[in-house]
C-alpha cells in the first residue's frame, strides 16, 4: 500500500510556519463553533499556538463543541489484558520480547472468565481486550474464544455488553473473522507516524514493518469492521509532526471509505519495567502541550470519540474532561490477570490514576457529568457512517444522554453507596431539562429510570 503520510510536506510546514495572530486565531475558532470541524490546514495553524491565553481559548471552544454534540456525559470502560507474551522488540514497552524483568503469562479461558467477573463486580459494562503480539498463528482463534468467554459471563449484577479489541495488525480475512465474532471497535495505535523514529523504536518482530502496520485500518475497514480506533504514543517524536500525520491518516480513511476513525487515543509515554525510553521520553509532551493536543483534536474532528487512559493522573484527567475527552478507562490494570491479583509488576506501563471505578465515578459526578456505560449504538447498528450521519446534524445527543442516564442508574442501584446515590440522582434531575428538551421525552426517560429502580435492566434507545 502506498504510504499516504507526506513527510516532506509536514517537515517543510513545521520549519517555515509562524503562529497565527489574534485575528486569524479568532476567525478559526469562530468557524469551529459551527460544529462542522476544521480543514486540516486550519488545524495545522492551531498547532503553532503557544501562549496560555490562546490555549485557554482552544480549550473553551473544545469544551463547547463536546458538550453541544454529546452533552455532559463521559463513557467509561476498562482494559482487559489477556497476554503479555510478545514477539516484538518495541523499546518503549514493558512487554517487549527481550525484557526478562516480567513474568510472561497468557490467560486461560477460565482465567479470562474470572477477570470478567471481577470487572462486572466493579460495575463495568464495556471492556477493551488487549493482547501482546506473541500468540502466533493461533492468535485470532484465541481472541475469538476470549470474546465468546467474556460475552458468556452472566452475573446477578450484569454482564459485559461491548468488547473493543486492541491486538496486532492482521490480514483482511482475519478481520472478517473478528467482525463475525461481534467485536465493537478495532483499535490499533501507529505509536509514531515518523517512519525513521518508528523503525528505531521497533527493532524487530512483526510490528517493525512500518507500512504493514500503517495499513491495518485499511484492511480492517475493507473487511467490513465499521468502527476503528487510531492513536499516537506521545513522547517518541515531535507532537506537532504526529498530529499533522494523524490528520493525514484520517483524511486518507475518509477519502477511501467515506468515514474516519470512531475513536482517537492520546496516551503519553509512562515508565515501564526495563525500558529506558519509557522512563526518559525522547520528546516529552508537557501538560500545556497535552491540553493543546486534546483541544485541537476535538475542534478538528468534533464527532470522533477521544479516549484518555489511566496513564494520566487524576488531576490531568479532570482537566481533560473539559477539553473534549469523551471516553476514559477507570479502575484499570495493565497486566494479564490484574483484576484477580495484587502484584502488578508484570504491567505494560505504570498507571497514573489508581482510583477505583467508584471513586472515578463520584469525581465525574462532582464535575456535573453523567457517567455512561452505554452500548446502545453498537447493538442497534448505529456504527461507522450511520453513527456519523446522526452525529453531524446534532441528533446523536438525543440517544447519548438518555442512554447514559439509564446505565448510570443501573450503576447507582447496583453498586453505589448512599452518598453517591444521592449525588447521582440529584445530577440526573438537575441536568435532564437542558439535555432532553421535549417534555414528553423527559417523562419517558424518568419512567424508564423508575423501571430500572424496580429491577429492569438494559434499557436503551
Amino acid at each position: 500500500m502506498k504510504n499516504f503520510i507526506d513527510d516532506k510536506k509536514i517537515e517543510e510546514y513545521l520549519k517555515n510556519a509562524v503562529a497565527p495572530d489574534e485575528k486569524e486565531l479568532d476567525k478559526i475558532l469562530k468557524k469551529a463553533r459551527k460544529l462542522k470541524g476544521l480543514s486540516f490546514e486550519e488545524a495545522e495553524r492551531l498547532l503553532l499556538v503557544e501562549s496560555k491565553e490562546d490555549i485557554d481559548k482552544l480549550a473553551e471552544v473544545a469544551n463547547f463543541i463536546k458538550e453541544t454534540i454529546y452533552g455532559k456525559r463521559l463513557v467509561l470502560f476498562a482494559p482487559l489484558y489477556v497476554s503479555n507474551i510478545c514477539n516484538n522488540e518495541c523499546l518503549y514497552c514493558g512487554f517487549r520480547k527481550s525484557n526478562k524483568s516480567i513474568h510472561r503469562n497468557t490467560l486461560t479461558m477460565e482465567q479470562i472468565a474470572e477477570e470478567t467477573e471481577a470487572l462486572i463486580e466493579q460495575g463495568h459494562k464495556r471492556v477493551l481486550l488487549v493482547s501482546g503480539e506473541g500468540l502466533g498463528r493461533n492468535g485470532v482463534d484465541y481472541t475469538i474464544d476470549a470474546l465468546k468467554t467474556i460475552y458468556a459471563v452472566q452475573k446477578p449484577k450484569g454482564n459485559i455488553r461491548r468488547i473493543n479489541v486492541n491486538i496486532a495488525a492482521l490480514e483482511v480475512e482475519d478481520y472478517k473473522r473478528l467482525k463475525e465474532a461481534n467485536i465493537g471497535t478495532y483499535q490499533l495505535f501507529q505509536e509514531t507516524y515518523h517512519e525513521e523514529t518508528y523503525r528505531k523504536m521497533h527493532q524487530s518482530g512483526p510490528k517493525s514493518d512500518y507500512d504493514y502496520h500503517l495499513g491495518a485500518m485499511d484492511r480492517a475497514m475493507e473487511a467490513g469492521i465499521d468502527d476503528v480506533g487510531i492513536g499516537i504514543l506521545f513522547g517518541l517524536t515531535d507532537y506537532k509532526y504526529e498530529i499533522m500525520a494523524l490528520l493525514q491518516h484520517i483524511k486518507h480513511l475518509e477519502d477511501k471509505f467515506g468515514v474516519g476513525p470512531h475513536t482517537i487515543s492520546v496516551p503519553r509515554l509512562e515508565p515501564a519495567t526495563g525500558s529506558d525510553v519509557a522512563s526518559n521520553p525522547p520528546h516529552p509532551v508537557t501538560d500545556s502541550d497535552f491540553r493543546k493536543i486534546i483541544a485541537i483534536l476535538r475542534i478538528t474532528v468534533p464527532y470522533t470519540g477521544i479516549i484518555l487512559s489511566t496513564r494520566e493522573n487524576a488531576k490531568t484527567r479532570r482537566e481533560a474532561l473539559h477539553l473534549g475527552i469523551s471516553q476514559i478507562s477507570a479502575g484499570s490494570k495493565s497486566d494479564p490477570g490484574g483484576y484477580s491479583k495484587k502484584d502488578h509488576s508484570d504491567a505494560q506501563f505504570s498507571l497514573g490514576d489508581h482510583r477505583s471505578l467508584h471513586e472515578v465515578i463520584e469525581d465525574i459526578v462532582d464535575m456535573d457529568h453523567i457517567p455512561s456505560f452505554c452500548t446502545g449504538c453498537y447493538r442497534l447498528g448505529r456504527v461507522g457512517k450511520d453513527f456519523m450521519d446522526l452525529a453531524k446534524p446534532g441528533l446523536i445527543k438525543a440517544h447519548c444522554y438518555p442512554n447514559a442516564v439509564f446505565t448510570f442508574t443501573e450503576y447507582l442501584e447496583d453498586f453505589a453507596n448512599d452518598t453517591l446515590k444521592k449525588k447521582g440522582y440529584a445530577l440526573i434531575e438537575r441536568t435532564l431539562p437542558e439535555n432532553v428538551l421535549s417534555a414528553k421525552k423527559r417523562k419517558e426517560v424518568l419512567e424508564n429510570v423508575e423501571k430500572i429502580k424496580k429491577g429492569k435492566r438494559d434499557i436503551y434507545y
